[in-house]
């Protein structure tokens, strides 16, 4: 039995702690993205991914996603194996130094994090109800298959392909799905001449402060030991990044288009996602192109959802599909044999057959994400239904789907939560003024 390596063993523990952290993040910086009588409803489909993914991981998720590790099936793991995760209660079960309970835990928060990315595509309109049972359905029928594919052994794995952290089998996969549901969901009210401005930039300055700071949990914890790798892909995240920063600033600068801290934001997000199959594969200055590349296209990107006629609410579809795809594709132009253990990118000598199954492989998770994304959504859709009503949706999905309010602030003598039946503070006359 192999021994407890308790540095190891820390630093994954560490890392999931980090990646958990990440949800409560995206739910600010959604949050912040949205119009103020929405902001509770984002908040909460981010926050129930934490009870429903985590209670599915344990059931049946790790067994579809990681089996028993022999690979003899190449779509999914064995359902037996993992069930109930009664094996973890096992104290000397250890793999590569690291406890059981902190590899599932590792794995969980993945997980959590891929689901509550989707939300961002349906505010403001999608029902509550409706969001639960699709992201059960979708984390045992896309997530849990797909991160077998890539990682636990599945047909991706077995071709070579390299996801160092998640962008094929988190951001690619997530933004497909995002995808196939605002197309069931369909568009909002006056989406294309309403304001939907963000409500509360600073809300989504410390979101993505909180998402960078997990993502490297995300990246360098993917390691799985506190090593050489970990550090680059520490580093790596840190300059891909900065690059992207200063990429997107770039491109609204030739567009006419003012610095933002908006756009500083979205910046940071397309380089945290394009990293991060490459962060433990590539040198600093390959990371820094993958990074800079990712902040030049995803603006472009997001402007496709208006020339297509598609209601991406918060654009996860324009910076996590696509930077997700840049991502995986830049791993066979920079990966470097070096770092890998011999598998070089097209760049440092490698073969166009790497490349090729490095697109294959993000492609076909895109199609597959999609199109069981949106079966699920039209069963929804046909069964319970996915959308709230125009007045509901009118008035703020907040007040019909949660009765709370993000500001209960006095607003000429009358509170915000009037609207759901709060009481309705006094007002003195000077304060009115």
């Amino acid at each position: 039995m192999p021994e407890l390596d308790t540095g190891n063993n820390a630093w994954i523990l560490i890392s999931a702690a980090l990646v958990l952290l990440m949800t409560p993040g995206l739910a600010l910086f959604y949050g912040g993205l949205t119009r103020a009588k929405s902001v509770i409803n984002m908040m909460m489909k981010c926050l129930v991914a934490l009870g429903i993914v985590s209670i599915v991981w344990v059931l049946v998720g790790e067994s579809i996603a990681v089996g028993d590790g022999t690979g003899d099936n190449p779509l999914f793991g064995d359902l037996s194996t993992a069930f109930g995760l009664n094996y973890v209660a096992d104290l000397g079960t250890v793999s590569g130094g690291v406890s059981a309970g902190a590899m599932s835990a590792f794995g969980m928060m993945f997980a959590i994090i891929t689901v509550a990315l989707i939300a961002g595509a349906v505010a403001d309109r999608m029902k509550f109800s409706a969001w639960v049972v699709f992201a059960t359905a979708w984390v045992v029928l896309v997530y849990a298959p797909v991160a077998y594919w890539v990682w636990g052994s599945g047909w991706i794995e077995d071709q070579g392909v390299l996801d160092f952290a998640g962008g094929t089998a988190v951001h690619a996969n997530a933004g497909a799905a995002a995808l196939g549901l605002a197309l069931v969901v369909g568009r909002r009210i006056g989406w294309k001449d309403g304001n939907f401005a963000p409500h509360n930039l600073p809300l989504v300055v410390i979101g993505t402060g909180l998402l960078w700071f997990g993502w490297f949990g995300f990246n360098a914890g993917s390691a799985f030991v506190s090593d050489e790798i970990a550090g680059l892909a520490l580093l790596n995240t840190q300059v891909a990044t900065a690059a992207a920063i200063l990429g997107w600033l770039l491109v609204d600068r030739v567009r006419g288009i003012k610095p933002s801290v908006l756009g500083a934001c979205s910046g940071v997000i397309a380089g945290l996602v394009a990293i991060t199959p490459a962060a433990g594969y590539v040198t600093p200055l390959g990371a820094i192109a993958v990074g800079g590349v990712a902040g030049v296209i995803c603006p472009f990107a997001i402007g496709l959802k208006h020339r297509f006629g598609y209601d991406d609410a918060l654009d996860v579809v324009g910076l996590h599909m696509v930077a997700g795809i840049w991502g995986s594709v830049s791993v066979g132009l920079f990966a470097y044999g070096g770092v890998t253990g011999g598998t070089d990118g097209l760049f440092y000598g490698g073969s166009f057959g790497f490349l090729g199954w490095q697109a294959l492989a993000v492609l076909s998770v895109v199609v597959y994400s999609f199109a069981v994304a949106a079966l699920i959504g039209l069963v929804l859709k046909f069964t319970m239904g996915v959308r709230i009503s125009e007045e509901e949706e009118l008035a703020g999905i907040d007040a019909a789907q949660h009765g709370e309010s993000g500001y209960d602030l006095p607003v000429n003598g009358e509170a915000l939560g009037a609207a759901i039946g709060s009481p309705v503070p006094e007002v003195p006359e000077k304060v009115q003024a």
